[in-house]
């Protein structure tokens, strides 16, 4: 009789098959998601102009209000995450959408540089856990070979967030005064955060927590995703990953890959929230609104970044995590460089065409890393940490950024203290993080030795 329990592991085309339905039906709805959070985060960016001059706010209190996103963020991102990781993640992505959403409508009624602080520190609160949790939520799908490929799929809603979210931002800056009868930067707020509670129903609906729990797998595929996750996850904890959540936190392999990833990140988030601001001059050059154009010409450097991380999935799949996140850093450095020196506005465009891929490219990269030093509540907790101190970059980066303009007039020497920053992350990646992947993959290897060992000698004793 059959053991309706047991596993038998599908032929190569029909596993293929299976990872590809498990991709179609996850990575475009936790992409969306993820595209919905990284435009709220920077619409500042889009509206700041006319947001400014309507409330009074300097170039510098901008730069602070974006950056008070990432207090609240940073301050339960660790609590989020092992709440998904315990609660599941249809219900707890769900609720971080809806009450976003209801934070960012609700962004489009103040009057006040002070409220506008408030509602970007709720939004932080509100939104923190989702970028770590469905770092998470894909390890809980994706054994390592396939994992390479889904977060390098879902890395791509970055740039492809800058792509859609410009054209719906120049949209409602132009159209909404005339379709809502409210200012155009009110209305973004009030239409993407519509956006964002409706998204969120749909993920309650559709998004399942686990293979096991998804009505779309058969019998059979359930139990062949499970038992490849759960066998993964024992190995990696026989071979030295750590798998609770405090001795992940005390880890000094943790603390570096969050370091090199606070760097990287710090080269994202001034360009995303002050990108059009910096290329306004251009508008002399084309004849077109300041605020709508400044807005398109910002989508350009992401349909850059997204050609560039499909290349480099591929060849930096045959490179070492080191190297693969290291060599698209140096061009990000170099392009942030560039940008910053130039007085020609085209060679400025492409300079940030070249700083913004290799940045975004860095970053699929980097999480390869994590991945083979943790796993289980070890894993909810180390991702949300590095999360969580990669995100402070999100706040001293854009408040660093404007209160240089304000002081200086430029955004010169704002952006070459970006390229600084990023530059010591190459320097920390190709030393402590590059010893930091060789130790584990060390361990994987003396595992795997003892494993054949001990195999051999139960064969020779019985």
């Amino acid at each position: 009789m059959n053991d309706p329990d047991s596993v038998t592991e599908p032929d190569e085309e029909a596993q293929r098959r299976m990872w590809r339905k498990v991709g179609f039906r996850i990575l475009p709805l936790i992409g969306v998601a993820y595209i919905i959070s990284y435009i709220d985060r920077a619409n500042l960016g889009y509206v700041a102009a006319p947001m400014s001059a309507d409330l009074g706010m300097t170039t510098a209190q901008v730069g602070l209000a974006a950056g008070l996103f990432f207090i609240g963020y940073i301050l339960v991102e660790i609590p989020s995450n092992m709440m998904l990781h315990r609660i599941g993640a249809r219900l707890w992505i769900s609720r971080i959408l809806i009450t976003w959403g209801i934070i960012t409508g609700l962004t489009g009624t103040v009057h006040s540089a002070g409220h506008l602080y408030i509602a970007r520190v709720l939004l932080g609160l509100a939104e923190a856990g989702l970028a770590a949790g469905i770092v998470l939520y894909i390890t809980l799908w994706f054994p390592e070979r396939q994992r390479r490929w889904a977060m390098s799929l879902y890395l791509l809603t970055i740039p492809l967030s800058g792509i859609i979210g410009s054209p719906i931002a120049a949209a409602l800056l132009s159209w909404g005064p005339r379709v809502l009868h409210i200012s155009g930067w009110r209305s973004l707020f009030v239409v993407e955060g519509a956006l964002t509670i409706a998204i969120g129903f749909v993920v309650l609906w559709l998004l399942p927590s686990r293979p096991a729990k998804a009505k779309w797998l058969t019998e059979p595929e359930k139990r062949f995703v499970t038992a490849a996750l759960e066998r993964e996850a024992a190995t990696n904890v026989a071979h030295g990953a750590k798998s609770h959540a405090r001795s992940t936190l005390l880890d000094k392999r943790v603390w570096v890959q969050s370091f090199v990833f606070f760097t990287i990140v710090f080269g994202v988030y001034p360009l995303a929230f002050f990108l059009p601001t910096m290329i306004d001059t251009l508008n002399r050059t084309i004849g077109a609104d300041g605020n709508v154009s400044s807005v398109l010409l910002a989508a350009i450097p992401s349909v850059a970044a997204m050609v560039a991380m499909v290349i480099w999935a591929r060849v930096g799949a045959r490179r070492t995590v080191a190297w693969a996140t290291a060599i698209p850093m140096i061009g990000g450095v170099l392009g942030l460089v560039v940008a910053a020196l130039t007085q020609n506005g085209l060679l400025f465009v492409v300079a940030v065409c070249v700083s913004v891929s290799g940045i975004y490219t860095a970053i699929p990269q980097f999480w390869r890393l994590p991945a083979l030093t943790m796993t289980g509540a070890g894993a909810a907790a180390g991702i949300a940490l590095i999360n969580s101190v990669a995100n402070i970059s999100g706040f001293v980066g854009p408040y660093m950024t404007g209160s240089i303009q304000t002081a200086t007039g430029s955004f010169t020497l704002a952006l070459l203290v970006v390229a600084a920053i990023v530059a010591l992350g190459v320097v920390v990646m190709l030393t402590a993080g590059r010893g930091a992947e060789r130790a584990a993959r060390r361990e994987l290897i003396e595992g795997d030795s003892a494993a054949a060992v001990q195999t051999a000698q139960l064969n020779r004793n019985t």
